[in-house]
C-alpha cells in the first residue's frame, strides 16, 4: 500500500521542487496544501495535477477549521514548507509570519497529537541561530537560537513548539535547518532571482550596505535530497543542520552572475542597509553527513547555471 504524505507550502519554491523529487520516484503518494498566496506560483505545480497520487487543498495551515479539511486520511508524516519567509516584509508588517509560522506550525502539531500523522518534519532556516562574525564557526545543531529579525523569530519560535511537543508528548518530530536556497521555481523578491532578472533586463541591481553580508549557499535540489533523507531515516527529537558550504559575500553573488549574462557591473547600485542586517551565516553539516549520508552534489557554479536557464526559459515562456 502507498505511504502517504502531507506537504503543506507545496506550491513554493523549496516545496515544489521536493514534490517532483518525491513523485518522481512512486513511493508515495501526495497531498498538498497550500494557501496559494503571493509567494506560490500554481504553474510550477500544474504537471502534477494529471498524477493520481497526487492531489492539491488549498487551505491556510494558520486558520485550524480550514486546515481540518486535509485530514479526511492519515498520513505517513506531515512536511511542514509553508511559511512567509521574506525578511524584509516581515519587517513591515510581521502579524503574516507570526499567523503561519507559528499558528499553522502549531495546529499541525496538535494534528499530530490528534493522530492524523506519523510524524512531523519542520522545515526551519540557519536564521534561527542568528549572525555570526567572519571568525566564528559554522553553526551547529548546538548553537543557541538567537533570532534577529521577525521572520526569523516566528521560524525560531515554531522550532521551540516541536520541541515541546517532542519532549511534553513524545511525538515523533524532527527539524530541519537549511542555509540560503537557490534554484528554478525560487519567487523573484528573493535575492538571486531579483539579481538575474534585473540583470537580463538591464535594470539596476540594488545591494543592501557594502554588499559583504555573507551567506552559505545551497542548491534546492540538495535541501530536497537532504530532506528526503530525514523523512527515511531521520531520529525522532533531533536537529539536522543542511548546509551547502558555499559561503559568499552578496557581491561576489551579483558579480558572478552579471559575469554569466556578460552583463555590466555598473548596474550595481549600493542602497541603504536592511535593518537588523545579518552580518554571515555558515551551516556545519557534519551530523547529516555522518548519520544520515548526505552530502551536497551540486556547486554554487553548476546550480547557478542551471537557475540562469530556467529563469531565461521562463521570461521566453512568458514572451
Amino acid at each position: 500500500m502507498t505511504k502517504h504524505l502531507l506537504i503543506t507550502g507545496g506550491a513554493g519554491f523549496i516545496g515544489s521542487n521536493f514534490l517532483f523529487r518525491i513523485l518522481k520516484k512512486g513511493k508515495y503518494s501526495i497531498t498538498n496544501a497550500d494557501l496559494l498566496t503571493y509567494a506560490a506560483d500554481e504553474n510550477n505545480i500544474e504537471p502534477l495535477k494529471k498524477l493520481n497520487r497526487y492531489r492539491f487543498i488549498k487551505c491556510d495551515i494558520g486558520n485550524a477549521n480550514e486546515l481540518s479539511k486535509v485530514f479526511d486520511i492519515e498520513y505517513e508524516a506531515i512536511i511542514n514548507f509553508a511559511a512567509e519567509t521574506h525578511v524584509d516584509r516581515s519587517i513591515t508588517d510581521a502579524a503574516p509570519f507570526i499567523h503561519t509560522n507559528i499558528g499553522g506550525t502549531f495546529n499541525l502539531l496538535q494534528a499530530v497529537l490528534n493522530g492524523k500523522a506519523r510524524k512531523m518534519i519542520q522545515i526551519s532556516t540557519d536564521e534561527v541561530y542568528g549572525s555570526l562574525s567572519q571568525t566564528d564557526s559554522p553553526f551547529t545543531e548546538e548553537n543557541p537560537l538567537a533570532p534577529n529579525n521577525p521572520y526569523s523569530a516566528s521560524k525560531a519560535s515554531a522550532d521551540l513548539l516541536i520541541r515541546s511537543f517532542y519532549h511534553t508528548y513524545q511525538l515523533p518530530l524532527i527539524i530541519t535547518r537549511c542555509s540560503n536556497n537557490f534554484g528554478p521555481m525560487q519567487h523573484t523578491e528573493k535575492f538571486i532571482p531579483k539579481v538575474i532578472s534585473n540583470a537580463l533586463n538591464n535594470k539596476d541591481i540594488p545591494i543592501y550596505g557594502d554588499g559583504l553580508n555573507i551567506r552559505d549557499w545551497i542548491f534546492v535540489e540538495d535541501h530536497c535530497k537532504g530532506v528526503e533523507l530525514v523523512l527515511e531515516k531521520g531520529i525522532a527529537g533531533e536537529i539536522y543542520n543542511i548546509g551547502g558550504n558555499e559561503q559568499k559575500t552578496n557581491l561576489e553573488v551579483v558579480n558572478l552572475i552579471l559575469k554569466h549574462l556578460n552583463k555590466d557591473t555598473k548596474l550595481i547600485k549600493h542602497i541603504k542597509d536592511r535593518k537588523g542586517h545579518d552580518k554571515r551565516y555558515a551551516i556545519n553539516s557534519a551530523k547529516i553527513e555522518k548519520e544520515l549520508g548526505w552530502r551536497p552534489s551540486i556547486s554554487f557554479e553548476d546550480g547557478l547555471k542551471k537557475t540562469i536557464e530556467w529563469h531565461k526559459t521562463r521570461i521566453q515562456e512568458r514572451g
